[in-house]
């Protein structure tokens, strides 16, 4: 799913082709994508771009006469910038926003259509949208301390729940732990201000860092690869390859559609956390620690890459 980097970047790059121009026309192939019947799709046809915001992972585009599109990409939906009046071919092209200089297109791969499109009018229609998490790289430590401890939750969880932070999932807050060398399964409540204080600082070091270089990347084209999996990331999506830092294997739990990767030397004082579906198989032969599990299948290799 697109995160705060990748829809930040998503934003800038539209506010560059799309702000004051007027939408001609909004093509919808699949009815399921726009979850709302009024007002109706043509009430935005031929209105002006006004404002672009990012909505936690959703991007919203406003238009005069105070309408807006809430776009949500959820897990596999994508946006692309072709020429003019492009045509829509093939089951992942959704819809079509026709402007003077090219239409964006919305995709989603996959058989689960979950993307979705609102039209709505009105701030207090587009405040709904809002899940009230707040923005941390606009936020004191005070304010993010506050917020992180406000109620116990392990801190994966806390850093995914848009109620507390707004844009992170599942990708970035792999990276912000493993950054902050804090385990997925730590408590909130039983962080040490200091501790509070690295994750602080590891989030926004990471949240910016990957906006900068995700910005880079698209060097004032379109950004076409957005994905969850980046070769240069530390753990995310690095399972059962070497970290980078002490060199173990990278771990994963999974859990519902989503898994944590983490480094258990670097982030769990060497404790592998308990998988659920895979420690229940084993029982007691599930090993305890990185150093068990090394001795049983061997010591990876640190020349191992990723291909993306």
């Amino acid at each position: 799913m697109p995160e705060l980097p990748d829809i930040e970047v998503y934003r800038e790059a539209l506010s560059e082709r799309i702000l004051g121009q007027p939408l001609l026309r909004l093509r919808i192939v699949h009815p399921f994508l726009l979850r709302t019947a009024e007002p109706p799709v043509s009430a935005v046809e031929n209105r002006r771009v006004v404002e672009l915001r990012r909505i936690g992972k959703r991007i919203a585009i406003g238009f005069e006469g105070d309408l807006w599109i809430v776009m949500h990409l959820m897990i596999a939906g994508r946006l692309h910038w072709r020429k003019p009046g492009a045509a829509l071919r093939g089951k992942t092209e959704l819809a079509a926003f026709d402007f003077p200089a090219g239409s964006l297109v919305l995709t989603e791969a996959g058989t689960k259509k979950q993307a979705s499109l609102h039209l709505v009018q009105g701030g207090d229609a587009l405040r709904a949208f809002d899940p009230g998490g707040i923005e941390v790289l606009a936020a004191g430590l005070e304010t993010f301390s506050f917020v992180l401890t406000g109620a116990n939750h392990t801190l994966k969880r806390a850093l995914t729940d848009p109620h507390l932070f707004s844009g992170i999932g599942n990708a970035y807050s792999d990276e912000i732990l493993f950054r902050a060398r804090l385990s997925p399964a730590a408590m909130t409540e039983k962080l040490t201000q200091l501790e509070i204080g690295r994750l602080y600082t590891a989030a926004r070091e990471t949240l910016a860092e990957w906006t900068d270089r995700l910005r880079g990347e698209a060097a004032g084209k379109f950004p076409e690869k957005v994905t969850a999996f980046r070769r240069d990331m530390a753990v995310h999506g690095r399972y059962g390859q070497a970290c980078t830092v002490c060199g173990s294997l990278i771990q994963r739990i999974r859990y519902a559609s989503n898994e944590c990767n983490y480094c258990a030397r670097c982030q769990n004082e060497g404790r592998l956390l308990a998988d659920r579906g895979l420690s229940r198989l084993l029982k007691k032969d599930w090993p305890r620690t990185i150093e068990e599990l090394e001795k049983r299948y061997g010591k990876p290799r640190s020349d191992r890459s990723r291909t993306p």
